[in-house]
C-alpha cells in the first residue's frame, strides 16, 4: 500500500524521496516546495490531521537539524511521515504549518523551545515549556543529560535566599491544559506539581 501510495505522490511531486520506514510510508521533502506539498497532502491526498511535529539533531552531519512531521488521513487510516531538512545548522528555521493545521501552533512551539528551531510567520513563535529568556534547548546532542545550572528569571522560585542556580527543568511532564478555551489562551502545566506545592508549604 505505501509503494503505491508513492508512486502515486511521486508522480505529482518529483522532488520527493522515499525514505526508509518499517511502518508508514516516509518521504523527504526539500525546504523549497514544503508549502505546496503539505497543501496538496491535506486536500488533494485526504491526510487531514497533523499528529506530531517534531526534530532530528544529527550533531555534526550537515544539515544538521530535520524536522519531521506525521499526518494521518482519519478516512483512510493511513500515516505518512515527512521529513524536511533545516539549511542553516547555527540558525535552524522552516516555515510554520499553523495556517494549515492548527495543530501545528503548540507542537512548533515545543519543538522550536527543545530544538532552537524557528518556524517562520508562526503567530505566537516563543517558548511553550521553558521560560523566555532560557538559552538553552534542551533537546539538542549538545545539552548534557544532567542539564545546565542558570539562574532562575526570578528570585521567587529558588529554594533558599542562598540557592541562585539550579538544574533546569525544575518540573517535569506530563504537561496538562490550565484552562478552557484556545490553545493559544491556555498554557501547559506540568501535572505532578509536587515541586511547586513543597515551595509553597516552606
Amino acid at each position: 500500500m505505501s509503494t503505491t501510495k508513492f508512486s502515486l505522490l511521486k508522480e505529482r511531486f518529483d522532488f520527493i524521496v522515499e525514505r526508509d520506514s518499517s511502518d508508514h510510508l516516509a518521504v523527504n521533502c526539500p525546504v523549497e516546495h514544503f508549502s505546496a506539498f503539505f497543501l496538496a497532502l491535506r486536500d488533494d491526498f485526504g491526510y487531514d490531521l497533523l499528529s506530531c511535529v517534531t526534530a532530528v539533531d544529527w550533531d555534526v552531519q550537515s544539515p544538521r537539524f530535520t524536522g519531521i512531521y506525521h499526518l494521518l488521513s482519519t478516512a483512510t487510516h493511513q500515516y505518512i511521515r515527512v521529513a524536511v531538512d533545516c539549511l542553516d545548522d547555527i540558525h535552524p528555521s522552516l516555515p510554520t504549518l499553523s495556517y494549515l493545521f492548527p495543530a501545528a501552533d503548540w507542537h512548533e512551539r515545543e519543538t522550536y523551545d527543545l530544538y532552537g528551531i524557528r518556524y517562520t510567520d508562526h503567530p505566537n513563535m516563543r517558548r511553550i515549556l521553558m521560560w523566555d529568556d532560557y538559552p538553552y534547548y534542551p533537546l539538542r546532542k549538545d545539552f548534557p543529560l544532567a542539564g545546565i545550572e542558570v539562574p532562575f528569571p526570578a528570585a521567587d522560585v529558588a529554594e533558599s535566599a542562598n540557592a541562585k542556580v539550579l538544574p533546569a527543568p525544575m518540573m517535569g511532564g506530563p504537561f496538562v491544559s490550565s484552562a478552557d478555551g484556545s490553545l493559544r489562551d491556555c498554557e501547559p502545566v506540568a501535572k505532578d506539581e509536587s515541586w511547586t506545592e513543597k515551595q509553597e508549604a516552606h
